[in-house]
């Protein structure tokens, strides 16, 4: 990409989004065509191709998209499915008609088989059942991945997909209906150390296993990718280590500075017991993750602790 190039960041006001847009940035890009949900509607077919005709950018980062943690995307499951394959659907066949340089769609680790064998490498798609809670998000993305395909295949678009882990960083959700693991943690302990809790209760039973990459090197590793990768296969991005939902609470506990007890609620659903990624593609490519998770947590906590948690929610 050249520093002038015209990029457009599908949902550059969400966290992963966000985030590109400010690496982007600091590397020196400066022409950015940006767009609101309520400049754009991305579900609408007609208003993004109007959009992809009068903008014609060259380079299309797709970080759009709904979504949710376990309760969400159980509760919301048609939401979750048309929403995000038409978002997809839209930017992906406008980009091919418009004649983009290049797209980078960004799917999510929840694409792979609920009992696939761990770590996660990028063969294991389509091999065995999804996870249940979760199944309509995934199709959905696992749709988005196969559009990058065909569109390749058929069109010779270079239209790439990347797969992250877990994300945590600026910009996340802290809404507890509807947000995931880590952001909820850091907000229930934070509440429950300004309101003097005695615990913290958790869904499930703190066993399952879960990788965490903060956003700010899923950026990096997007505009790497962009920039060096060519191939039909879509690459993980993680950091390839894992931690259990009880050392990731004792982890949180611990920079809050919460000192009451933790609880598990074992009617909640756990989820996929471990998610972690194979990232030896990416590493072998020349990419490697720079920020460990404590030292992650401690920045976001910095940012959001005198915040009002109501209005960081999304």
């Amino acid at each position: 990409m050249n520093k002038t190039d015209k990029i457009y960041i599908a949902g550059h006001r969400g966290m992963v989004g966000s985030a590109i847009t400010r690496k982007l940035k600091e590397e020196g890009f400066n022409n950015f065509v940006l767009r609101t949900s309520s400049e754009l509607d991305l579900t609408n077919q007609q208003a993004v191709n109007d959009f992809f005709a009068e903008e014609q950018p060259d380079y299309v980062f797709l970080a759009a998209a709904k979504v949710g943690g376990i309760h969400a995307n159980n509760i919301y499951r048609a939401d979750f499915i048309y929403q995000n394959i038409m978002i997809e659907s839209n930017i992906i066949h406008a980009a091919y008609i418009n004649k983009v340089t290049k797209l980078l769609f960004l799917g999510s680790s929840c694409i792979y088989p609920k009992m696939a064998l761990q770590p996660l490498k990028e063969e294991y798609l389509l091999t065995d059942t999804l996870e249940e809670t979760n199944e309509p998000y995934a199709i959905a993305k696992i749709a988005g991945i196969k559009m990058c395909e065909a569109y390749r295949n058929q069109y010779n678009c270079n239209f790439i997909s990347a797969m992250p882990t877990n994300l945590y960083g600026p910009n996340d959700n802290y809404d507890l209906n509807n947000s995931h693991v880590l952001p909820a943690l850091i907000r229930k302990f934070h509440t429950a150390k300004e309101d003097s809790n005695d615990s913290v209760e958790l869904w499930g039973t703190g066993s399952p296993m879960r990788e965490f990459l903060h956003v700010n090197d899923l950026a990096e590793a997007c505009i790497f990718l962009m920039e060096n990768y060519n191939d039909e296969q879509f690459v993980n991005i993680g950091t390839g280590t894992d931690i259990t939902i009880k050392d990731l609470a004792l982890t949180i506990k611990d920079v809050v500075g919460f000192e009451g007890e933790l609880t598990f609620d074992t009617t909640k659903p756990d989820g996929t017991p471990r998610k972690l990624m194979d990232v030896s593609k990416i590493h072998a490519l020349g990419w490697k993750h720079k920020i460990d998770l404590k030292e992650g947590i401690e920045k976001v906590y910095e940012e959001v602790k005198h915040l009002d948690f109501q209005t960081t929610s999304r």
